[in-house]
């Protein structure tokens, strides 16, 4: 039966360029890997015949000699290449088997040299929006583990130093053969460090690093939001064995306030006013986050939700020289607990009210009386 064409199998014109050629392949190598195609003879067959294709088309000289005399370029020993026959053709799987199986297994395989980065760590961090307004810097305590100052990370005792795994030579891999493709895991030796340490530190028991409390400063910007993520870089746990620190990410969350609301660089505060300024028109003083004090008058008729606006009496945007601004809303408080002559003033008062004095309801309950008129009919 002829063979297929290299270009067709991987889906790819005779024009495609490496990135694009290794792109395709990746794609179909993983979409019938026997792995995911457990007992599926077709599938199998179509594996072999994708690393097969990708074999020749990655190397330059080989793609030429097939773009030019086709699969007869390497039977009868045209080419010097025969095939999958023995081990031959793995080179194709083995390019990219970290990228492949890195994918389907979820993870990330572990680089040999034994020079691990430490993990992330997060703190939690609650401002007052005060503190958030004004920026600050906070001194926090952090558990975490760092290089252990007697074998300098090493994970050696002192005047001695790692070995190379003979296992592995160092690589931290070990690749067995499997019918037509190599597998590589991790050498069960070093657990892929690629090193072994024969005489370990009695302080950090060859782990390089021991856990302590830190102390670091943390600068708050002012304008700083809630949910906002600050990074120190290199300031998270030790690698193992001498390996790069990770980052600390402080994570932060604002309490809330006892008078105002924030909307980005916009604060909110509810003022209560009674029902004497609202009717007759009045003046209050409110507080600003920043400690000065502003005059708020209030127009004869006032109604409950009106917004007042103070430019620039918010909260400062973050890394400029703008600031936000504070909206007043008021809310009519209704009078209670009153006494006998209140009571016959605001009677009085009612008596001689007219639809004018309260157009809101009286509009409302006409419309309402015109809807309910209309079901009727």
């Amino acid at each position: 039966m002829a063979k297929a064409d290299y270009y067709e199998v991987l889906g790819v014109t005779r024009t495609v360029e490496e990135k694009e050629l290794k792109t395709a392949f990746r794609k179909k190598a993983m979409q019938f890997h026997p792995d995911r195609n457990p007992e599926d003879n077709a599938a199998e067959h179509k594996f072999k015949e994708i690393n097969e294709a990708y074999e020749v088309l990655k190397d330059p000289q080989k793609r030429a000699a097939y773009d030019r005399f086709g699969h007869a370029a390497f039977e009868n020993g045209g080419g010097g290449f025969s095939g999958f026959s023995g081990g031959a053709g793995a080179g194709a799987f083995s390019d990219i088997f970290e990228d492949i199986f890195g994918e389907m297994m979820g993870g990330r395989t572990r680089r040999s040299g034994g020079r691990e980065r430490g993990a992330d760590l997060r703190y939690n961090m609650e401002v007052t929006l005060e503190e958030a307004w004004s920026g600050k810097t906070a001194e926090i305590s952090v558990p975490t583990a760092i290089q252990c100052e007697t074998c300098s990370g090493t994970g050696s005792k002192p005047g001695s130093s790692p070995k190379t795994c003979a296992t592995c030579s160092g690589s931290g891999r070990i690749r067995a053969s499997q019918g037509f493709f190599s597998i590589e895991r991790t050498c069960p030796t070093c657990q892929g460090r690629g090193e072994v340490i024969s005489d370990p530190c009695e302080t950090c028991h060859g782990q390089g690093r021991i856990t302590r409390e830190r102390s670091l400063s943390v600068n708050i910007p002012a304008g700083i939001e809630d949910g906002v993520r600050i990074r120190l870089a290199g300031e998270g746990e030790a690698g193992l064995r001498g390996g790069p620190a990770g980052d600390l990410y402080i994570f932060l969350s604002i309490k809330p306030h006892e008078f105002f609301q924030r909307d980005g660089a916009d604060l909110f505060c509810r003022v209560p006013i009674s029902m004497t300024t609202a009717t007759l028109g009045g003046q209050f003083e409110v507080s600003a986050l920043d400690g000065t004090k502003t005059r708020v008058k209030v127009p004869a008729g006032t109604q409950t939700g009106k917004q007042f606006r103070l430019k620039s009496k918010g909260m400062p945007v973050m890394r400029t020289s703008n600031l936000g601004d504070l909206y007043i809303q008021v809310a009519v408080e209704t009078p209670q607990n009153l006494t006998r002559r209140q009571r016959e003033l605001l009677e009085e008062f009612d008596k001689i009210s007219s639809e004018h004095n309260n157009p809101e309801s009286t509009g409302f309950f006409s419309r309402m009386k015109h809807f309910l008129d209309g079901l009727a009919d």
